[in-house]
């Protein structure tokens, strides 16, 4: 079942997949459908003993291309429609102990390359209005395969944190403001406290008004829609702050595991209001604490109102004094990186404010 069915309360597609229930849980990391597969050993969903990138349709999608609304149909008030677009893996690696934050820059630069053809062909298809490119890390966040990978959802409509944005871009706009987000990357560059990684190209800052425990947000310099708009220069210094900040949000919390986030790639939407749209990623994760989670209680979950128990410009000034192998950016120096290519070097330069 792929359904979409409409609150009229909020004025939002709700999405139904009901055979997720089924989708493989925590499997043992020799049971791994995401490996290579090995001569004699367990088949998986990659036929070949060695990769380096691969995409593939999600086996237990969200949205299906051939999705068929069911005979019962809803209602005036409440419709329902097909949940037709499309849900894809994209593996980063063949080695299951991988993860972004240890790969080396020209893999992160390989899959900037993946990105974008994603996006174009995804983009292009009629039943897909949006598309999402993310990845989920760490059991907290709620990953069920733990082999590095991230996804992709082409949606059949704008979900609901992109059209709040599309709404608040317009009336900004019409007030006499330019594109909002870039509006707002220009207010945090002149307030500068809560920049944490700048470049030629590309800025990272924890926004004024972060709703989760530990939030930054990646922005080009450039009005840029979408991944596969951005040219090669931005795409090569992408590789090296990407890498950078994933490397700091990894050694946030000293002396424990690895900070578990959620890494998302907002665009512009599809249709007709793609003018409005600026590309971003947000990234965020729900440990606020060694050993403590936020968890979306009553306020957040029940009203949707935010109540954040970290301090933004607190969080720009841990994330700005972590030591990483990428040291040499305080001093305005490429970064080293461990696990590099031989005679492949770092591109580049990236400053810790």
């Amino acid at each position: 079942m792929n359904q979409l069915r409409w609150d009229p309360t909020l004025r939002e597609w709700v999405a139904y997949a009901t055979h997720r229930q089924d989708r493989t849980f925590l499997p043992p990391a020799e049971y791994c459908p995401l490996c290579p597969t090995k001569p004699g050993g367990f088949p998986t969903e990659v036929p070949r003993e060695h990769y380096d990138i691969v995409v593939f349709e999600n086996k237990f999608p969200s949205f299906a291309p051939d999705a068929v609304d069911p005979d019962e149909g809803g209602s005036v008030l409440t419709p329902t429609a097909p949940g037709r677009g499309v849900c894809e893996v994209v593996l980063y690696s063949d080695d299951h102990q991988a993860t972004l934050a240890t790969s080396s820059e020209r893999r992160i630069r390989n899959l900037i390359e993946v990105w974008a053809d994603r996006y174009e062909e995804l983009g292009s298809r009629e039943e897909v209005d949006y598309v999402f490119i993310f990845e989920n890390k760490g059991e907290a966040i709620g990953v069920t395969l733990h082999h590095p990978h991230g996804q992709i959802y082409a949606y059949p409509y704008v979900p609901p944190r992109t059209a709040q944005l599309i709404r608040q871009a317009r009336a900004h706009r019409e007030a006499g403001g330019g594109n909002l987000l870039a509006d707002v990357l220009a207010a945090e560059q002149r307030a500068g406290e809560r920049i944490v990684l700048t470049g030629e190209h590309w800025t990272a800052y924890v926004p004024a008004a972060a709703r989760w425990p530990v939030e930054v947000h990646l922005a080009p310099h450039r009005d840029v829609p979408d991944v596969a708009a951005l040219d090669d220069a931005e795409r090569d210094e992408l590789a090296h702050v990407y890498l950078e900040l994933l490397r700091r949000a990894d050694r946030y919390f000293e002396g424990v595991a690895a900070l578990p986030y959620i890494a998302g790639w907002h665009q512009a939407p599809v249709g007709a209001d793609r003018p409005l749209g600026r590309l971003h990623l947000q990234l965020f994760s729900i440990l606020r604490a060694p050993g403590k989670l936020k968890y979306l209680a009553g306020s957040e979950s029940g009203m949707g109102a935010f109540i954040t128990d970290t301090n933004p410009e607190d969080v720009a000034e841990q994330l700005r004094a972590v030591k990483t192998t990428g040291e040499r950016a305080s001093q305005g120096a490429p970064a080293t990186e461990e696990g590099n290519e031989p005679g492949v070097e770092p591109t580049g330069t990236v400053v810790v404010r």
